[in-house]
């Protein structure tokens, strides 16, 4: 067992946990979560995921300052809702993405699965984004995401990490529901 990757999922699993807690603390932890990462992915000839790993460590700079200063008058931010608008651009976002990264994987590099590791590092970058921003529907694409991450890591023998993002899939349905519960409440009141 490789106990650099062991420590990843550890503070994978950690930073996860509070982010369904809309807990501050979720970002300075995937800030090392995704250190970590970007080193065992580029091992594994996930390119594009490890490269998405230095994108989420900037956008866990950011979450961490807008989950604080982000909302009105600079108070925290609160959970919303993504509109069909953003919605669509954000689908056409992952779309470009997808093509524009899985085409450069697939002639440039030896990587071992170009197009599968571009549409879900594209559609990743779009989910870490919503979280950052607090919007709902993060959780349901990280769902989806999951399922779909852990056979691709189980395929690349990192079996450790597709145990994790099992785990994952369980966080975000319960970063859904308490999400939702806290938008519920907000609006109600």
């Amino acid at each position: 067992m490789d106990p650099l990757e062991l420590t990843a999922v550890a503070f994978g699993i950690v930073s996860v946990w509070l982010s369904t807690r809309q807990h501050i603390a979720s970002w300075p932890t995937a800030l090392v979560n995704t250190a970590l990462y970007l080193v065992i992915f580029q091992r594994a000839q996930l390119y594009a995921n490890s490269g998405l790993q230095g994108v989420y460590f900037g956008l866990s700079c950011y979450g961490w300052y807008a989950w604080k200063f982000g909302g009105e008058a600079r108070t925290g931010l609160v959970v919303t809702r993504v509109g069909r608008r953003l919605a669509l651009g954000l689908a056409a976002l992952v779309v470009v993405l997808t093509a524009i990264l899985g085409l450069g994987l697939s002639r440039f590099t030896d990587a071992a699965l170009p197009w599968l590791d571009s549409a879900t590092t594209s559609a990743s970058l779009v989910a870490q984004w919503m979280m950052t921003r607090k919007l709902l529907e993060n959780w349901l694409l990280w769902l989806v995401l999951n399922v779909v991450y852990v056979g691709m890591y189980f395929s690349q023998g990192l079996r450790l990490t597709a145990g994790l993002y099992v785990v994952f899939f369980v966080l975000a349905a319960l970063g859904f529901v308490q999400w939702r519960r806290s938008l519920r409440a907000r609006l109600a009141a």
